[in-house]
C-alpha cells in the first residue's frame, strides 16, 4: 500500500467492513481482496461469473476461502435487491429494476444501498460515467445533498523542500463547469473530509488564474462568489480565495500577494479547482511530474461509500482506496 494510506490502517481494521467489487474477474481486485482479508482489513464480496473468477484465483495462485463471490444473474439474492431498489425508487418499472439488478454495476449499488455490503469499490474496468450512473439510482445522493462530487487524497513528498504534505484535490472527476453554489457545496463537503483525513489544520483555498481581484472575469466572480456562500454556510471553515495556486501554496508568494491573508493563503491544503478542466489537469500534474500519490476519485455526496477506481489501477491503488473509504465510512 502507498504510504499516504498507512496512518488509516487501524481505523480501517477497527472497521473491516464488507466492500463488493463489480468486476470481480478482474486480478487486481481479486489479488487486493485476498491481501486486504488477509491483513483483516476488509472482506470482499466479488461480483461475476463464478467459473471466471476461479480462473483467476487459480491464475493467481490464490485461494478464496472467505471471500464472497455472486453472480448477479442467477444470484438468490436478486428478489430481495429488485424489492429493496423498488422501494428506493418507487417511481421505476419492476421489469426495468429486474434487468438493472443483474448489473453488477446496479447489483454492487444496490447490496450496499439494502445494508448487505458497506461500501463499492468499481472503475477498474469501467468508465467513471457508467460508475456514477449505476450509484446514483441506486444508493442515491445524502439529503440535502444538490451535487455529487469527488475529491483526490495527494501525497507530495517533498513539498517546498519540506518533506511530505497531504492535500485533498476537488472536484477533479464529476462536475465539469460547476456554478458558485455548487463550487461553495465542494469546498464545504471536501473541508469536513478533510477533517477526517489530514493531520494539519484544515485550509481550504478556492483556486482561480486570479488572486484577489488580480483579473476581472466571469470566472473569477463564480470563485468569490461562492467564497462568500461558503463564509456564510460553513463560517468555522478557514477558507479563502479567489487564489492563484502558488499563492495557495507558497507562503513568500502569499506575503506580496495577499493583503489580510485569512491565514489560508501559502499554507493551503485542501484545493478546491474552478472546473474539471483545471482540476483533471492539476492533479495529473501533481501525480506524474511531483511524484505524488494519487488516491481516488472518492465520491462525496453518496447516501453511503462508493469509490472510482482508474482504469489503470495497481493493486496497491485498489487497496490504498479499501482503507481510505473504511476509514472514512
Amino acid at each position: 500500500m502507498q504510504t499516504i494510506v498507512k496512518p488509516f490502517v487501524d481505523r480501517a481494521a477497527s472497521r473491516n467492513g464488507v466492500i463488493v467489487y463489480p468486476e470481480g474477474s478482474d486480478a487486481r481486485i481479486v489479488e487486493a481482496a485476498v491481501k486486504l482479508q488477509n491483513l483483516g482489513l476488509s472482506r470482499a464480496i466479488l461480483l461475476g461469473k463464478p467459473d471466471a473468477i476461479a480462473a483467476v484465483f487459480e491464475s493467481l495462485k490464490l485461494s478464496s476461502v472467505g471471500i464472497g463471490i455472486l453472480d448477479p444473474d442467477t444470484s438468490s439474492e436478486l428478489a430481495d435487491l429488485q424489492h429493496k431498489l423498488l422501494q428506493k425508487k418507487p417511481d421505476m418499472a419492476p421489469d426495468k429494476a429486474a434487468s438493472m439488478v443483474r448489473d453488477p454495476l446496479y447489483f454492487g449499488g444496490a447490496m450496499v444501498a439494502s445494508g448487505d455490503a458497506d461500501a463499492m469499490i468499481a472503475g477498474a474496468a469501467t468508465e467513471t460515467g457508467k460508475v456514477i450512473s449505476a450509484s446514483l439510482r441506486t444508493v442515491g445522493l445524502m439529503p440535502d445533498t444538490r451535487r455529487l462530487s469527488s475529491y483526490f487524497l495527494m501525497s507530495v513528498p517533498n513539498h517546498l523542500g519540506r518533506g511530505r504534505k497531504d492535500f485533498l484535490f476537488a472536484d477533479c472527476a464529476v462536475n465539469i463547469d460547476p456554478p458558485a453554489e455548487d463550487l461553495a457545496e465542494i469546498a464545504i463537503s471536501t473541508g469536513r473530509t478533510a477533517a477526517k483525513l489530514l493531520t494539519d489544520p484544515v485550509k481550504v483555498a478556492l483556486l482561480s488564474f486570479s488572486t484577489k481581484g488580480s483579473a476581472v472575469h466571469d470566472n473569477v466572480t463564480k470563485v468569490t462568489d461562492a467564497l462568500d456562500i461558503v463564509r456564510q454556510r460553513a463560517p468555522d471553515l478557514a477558507v479563502d480565495g479567489e487564489l492563484q495556486v502558488d499563492a495557495a501554496l507558497v507562503p513568500s508568494v502569499a506575503a506580496r500577494k495577499v493583503r489580510g491573508n485569512a491565514g489560508v493563503a501559502g499554507d493551503a491544503n485542501v484545493l478546491v479547482f474552478p472546473d474539471l478542466n483545471s482540476g483533471n489537469i492539476g492533479y495529473k500534474l501533481v501525480q506524474y511530474m511531483g511524484n505524488a500519490d494519487a488516491i481516488g476519485p472518492f465520491f462525496q455526496g453518496f447516501d453511503k461509500p462508493v469509490c472510482d477506481l482508474s482504469r489503470g489501477c495497481s493493486v496497491d491503488d485498489v487497496m490504498s482506496a479499501a482503507v481510505i473509504l473504511m476509514a472514512t465510512a
